[in-house]
């Protein structure tokens, strides 16, 4: 959510240059435990989640389902999420909401360890991963570590939460974020109880890990002895992102994080900076990424389709959607659709409250989507091969190569017909275009329309 998130490059700068030397242990470290006591395994553990450079992740605000906003109406849409090359369905928080001081964010949980009655049921959840794995999608869940509901039941347990001078829980410090109260990571008791509730989903629901809102708030030390433990479970694999700037999320065992940095050098760009700020960006952040782990790149989330604006509002109409979304999945790291941007949705989509998304919207924007995220999925050279950017202040242009076939993206991002010279080498060459599905010969430029989305493939 918008207000559990910390922005801005500043601050990211500020966490590389110096938390690391910031970690203390925490009090009481867990001895991991693999077995959770009266826990049974349901169904198969899912064998094909995918590595993070393999992610493409979908993200599904249930109460944007309507008129099922529910479980039933995340399964229902299965098949439509797949056919966008999904093999990550994340889920937005499906826990019972709190009441007291409660606004019905989905992020203020009542009760770790159930469905909420609006979602549906355990059955349901069941039913979904099933049909999820079936179809090859891995599923995880949004996971709210760093407070509860003030009425969870964990409020009744004595340090359980931060308190003032006074001896009052208080809400999350920096904040102001009444419906929620902070948990005490100092308390191992806390900690074990946080555990045991991850390991609850793991195995009675067959999920397949979590995406972890507002992993800056939460210590390092709790997110690595946590990591150290799920993955001790025998016979599964787990899938772990954070929401977050921070810098060590990736040593704490992350396997994704949110990429802001990148996505703010995106906005930058359609406000009229060069190109080369996304080169930029995603250099600086894979940096600092280790080998096996990825970023998330996406043009919206349920954040900033709420609360600033959806991705046509932002990046100037359909067409500039789609050209934002083709250079976000051109340079690496994984894509991120969110439930409504394939419909081109140009108002506010609420996650507090119940919305109606228009699934029938803009029908050629979807066939769009899938062209490119199956271009995108069609070629590992995307994730693997020999990269090279062909500098120029407008356009995205992105070769890679491997030994038997070469792929090239060219996208314009601005309003503007621009042109690019076309390598020497590359003149005269026969190309197979994705988008139109022609086959061209390229000569010593290529012209591309306001906005345009070139997918080059050939043969060596």
């Amino acid at each position: 959510m918008r207000r559990y998130r910390l922005m801005g490059i500043a601050l990211l700068l500020l966490f590389l240059a110096g938390f690391s030397a910031c970690r203390k242990p925490l009090p009481n470290p867990i001895t991991p435990r693999p077995d959770p006591v009266g826990y049974t395994q349901y169904g198969i553990p899912f064998q094909a989640v995918p590595n993070a450079e393999q992610v493409v992740m979908y993200e599904v605000n249930l109460r944007a389902l309507g008129p099922n906003p529910n479980l039933q109406g995340v399964i229902q849409k299965l098949t439509h999420i797949k056919s966008l090359g999904t093999n990550v369905l994340w889920l937005m928080p499906i826990y019972p909401v709190g009441q007291l001081r409660g606004i019905n964010s989905p992020y203020c949980v009542r009760d770790y360890k159930s469905v909420g009655a609006e979602y549906g049921t355990m059955a349901d959840l069941r039913t979904l991963t099933d049909s999820a794995h079936a179809l090859g999608m891995a599923v995880i869940l949004d996971w709210v570590a760093n407070h509860t509901a003030w009425d969870h039941p964990w409020m009744a347990n004595d340090g359980w939460y931060t308190t003032n001078a006074s001896g009052d829980v208080i809400h999350p410090p920096g904040t102001n974020w009444q419906d929620v109260a902070d948990l005490n990571f100092n308390n191992a008791d806390m900690r074990r109880a946080m555990q045991d509730a991850m390991k609850y989903w793991l195995l009675e629901a067959n999920v397949d890990g979590f995406r972890c809102d507002y992993a800056d708030g939460v210590p390092f030390e709790f997110w690595q002895e946590t990591w150290l433990d799920i993955r001790s479970i025998p016979n599964r694999n787990v899938l772990l992102l954070a929401e977050g700037s921070r810098a060590d999320h990736f040593l704490a065992g992350f396997d994704l994080a949110f990429s802001w940095q990148w996505y703010n050098a995106l906005k930058q760009v359609y406000a009229g900076q060069s190109v080369q700020r996304l080169v930029d960006a995603d250099n600086q952040e894979y940096q600092n990424a280790p080998a096996g782990t990825a970023w998330l790149r996406f043009t919206t989330n349920h954040d900033e389709s709420a609360w600033d604006a959806t991705p046509v509002g932002l990046f100037g109409g359909i067409q500039g959607a789609l050209a934002a979304s083709a250079a976000t999945f051109a340079l690496g790291g994984a894509p991120l659709m969110y439930s409504s941007q394939e419909m081109g949705t140009t108002g506010r989509v609420p996650f507090f409250s119940i919305s109606q998304l228009n699934w029938s919207a803009n029908p050629v924007m979807l066939t769009t989507y899938r062209t490119i995220l199956g271009f995108y999925a069609t070629h590992p050279l995307v994730r693997t091969g020999t990269r090279s950017i062909h500098p120029h202040p407008d356009l995205l242009s992105v070769h890679r190569s491997g030994s038997a076939n070469e792929i090239w993206w060219l996208v314009n991002l601005r309003n503007q017909g621009k042109t690019m010279v076309v390598p020497t080498d590359h003149r005269g060459t026969n190309w197979r275009e994705q988008v139109t599905n022609s086959t061209i010969q390229l000569s010593d430029s290529i012209f591309l329309a306001p906005y345009q989305i070139m997918l080059l493939h050939r043969n060596l």
